[in-house]
Formats: C-alpha cells, sequence, structure tokens
C-alpha cells in the first residue's frame, strides 16, 4: 500500500513519529508521500525525508491557504528548492476558497507559475481542490494536451466533475478516508469511476477513516480506506492494492527509485 499524501512532518507526530512509521511499516504500507505546504515547513519535511530514505518522499509546493501578501518570496523559495534537487513531485498546490477568498488572483497565479514548473521539471502535481473546482479546471485549460499530470488530492466531487478530470488526461483521483463516512457520496461516485483512476492517501493528521474519526489520522490507516474501496468494487483487497499501488508508480516515478 501506498500513502500518496500525509503530512506526518507535522508537530501532530513530533511525540511518536517514529512509532508512526513503524506501524504503518507493519501494516504493508511501503512509501510515504510527503507533500509541502510552505518554507516553514519545508525543513521539518526534508529532515522526515532524510530520515527514512526510499520510504518517505518529499515534495515541494506553495499550499494555496499560505498564499498571502508575500507569496513571491515563498515562490522564489520553491524555485530554489527546484533547481537545488530532484522532488517526488510539485504539491501542495492548487485553489482553496472555503476559508479566504481574498487571496484569490494570488493564488491563481501562484498555481499557474508552479503548473508551469511542473512542465519545465517534468514533475508531477498534488492538487488541492476545495470550493474552487470550476475555477481549477478553468485555470487547468491552457495545459491540456501539453503532458501535464498528477493527482486531485482528496477528491469528493460528483460523477460529472470525476469524468472531467479523466477526460482532461493524465490525472488520478486521491482517495482518503471520506470515503468511509457516513455523510459521504464518495462511495457511490467511485462505483462509476474504474479504480485505475485513483490513488490511496490518509492526508494523516487529517480525514481520519471511520471508525476512528475524531482522532489522529496516520498512513496505517490505508489499510482501512483498501477495505472499503474492496467493497466499493467488489474486488479483492490485494487487487484494489495491487490497483492503486501501480498508479502511484505510473505517476511518481521517483518511487521506483530506493532514495
Amino acid at each position: 500500500m501506498i500513502d500518496t499524501h500525509s503530512h506526518i512532518y507535522s508537530e501532530e507526530f513530533d511525540n511518536d513519529r517514529d512509532e508512526v512509521i513503524q506501524r504503518a511499516k507493519d501494516a504493508g504500507v511501503t512509501k510515504i508521500i510527503l507533500p509541502n505546504v510552505d518554507s516553514e515547513s519545508l525543513p521539518r519535511m526534508l529532515s522526515l525525508e532524510k530520515a527514512y530514505p526510499g520510504y518517505c518522499y518529499a515534495a515541494i509546493g506553495l499550499h494555496p491557504t499560505s498564499v498571502k501578501d508575500d507569496y513571491k518570496n515563498e515562490l522564489d523559495i520553491i524555485k530554489r528548492e527546484l533547481s537545488r534537487r530532484k522532488y517526488i513531485a510539485i504539491g501542495e498546490i492548487g485553489i482553496d476558497l472555503y476559508w479566504d477568498k481574498s487571496f484569490y488572483n494570488e493564488q491563481l497565479i501562484a498555481f499557474t507559475q508552479q503548473l508551469q514548473w511542473s512542465l519545465d521539471y517534468n514533475l508531477p502535481v498534488i492538487i488541492h481542490v476545495r470550493d474552487s473546482f470550476r475555477e481549477t479546471m478553468n485555470a487547468l485549460e491552457p495545459f491540456r494536451g501539453k503532458g501535464l499530470r498528477g493527482v486531485f488530492h482528496s477528491f469528493t466531487g460528483s460523477i460529472e466533475q470525476a469524468n472531467e478530470i479523466i477526460q482532461f488526461g493524465g490525472f488520478y483521483m486521491g482517495i482518503n478516508g471520506i470515503v468511509t463516512f457516513k455523510n459521504s457520496e464518495l462511495a457511490d461516485t467511485l462505483k462509476h469511476v474504474q479504480p485505475e483512476h485513483i490513488l490511496t492517501e490518509t492526508d494523516a493528521p487529517y480525514l481520519t477513516p471511520a471508525p476512528y474519526r475524531g482522532k489522529r489520522n496516520e498512513p496505517a490507516h490505508i489499510a482501512i480506506i483498501c477495505e472499503k474501496l474492496s467493497a466499493v468494487y467488489e474486488l479483492e483487497k490485494e487487487k484494489i492494492i495491487e490497483i492503486t499501488s501501480c498508479n502511484s508508480f505510473n505517476l511518481f516515478e521517483k518511487l521506483k527509485s530506493k532514495s
């Protein structure tokens, strides 16, 4: 199993991070991708990747909710990092209109710039979409047919939105604990989406799957998500793991390396 989106470098794990990773290994999680948030999260993320080479893989990007007045300085840092070393992806990037719409124009500029970098450096993107699906697709449109690829992190959209993502080409949908929520329609939506279009993720420490909602999430819970997907698709759990892992390796080429 692969956790394609986990923030276990965050402060929530300072007291037991090694134990969390050991539980992930014991559960059968073989790789963890660490999306960046901004310049403050960067040192913690890189430190964790260094401690677990070949197991934790760092991405680099500016999260939309971190786009503020100083966003140009933040982008400069990302550009320097991209020039300095090879990252597994550019992310977590995107548009978030749930918390604050006042920096929408700046979010759009930052998103577009980082999409261009993904082409320049031949890296996939990890896209954050919250209350912004149409705005996100509009921002992607100029890149159609140019080889852009990535994942729509924490997908919770409709069948129509899933089809639009698939038809754009090059993108997967990240499925996490939301698929286990009783008030979520995601499981019903996924019945109309072939598993070849999805990746597994936790978004730890957030979006903990049932029956552990309300508690801190962690990568070991990927097993619960795979069990739910097994029920949704009426496939053996091992088949779900095989398909989603193959999808992950297809998108994130650096996962194939040992460091």
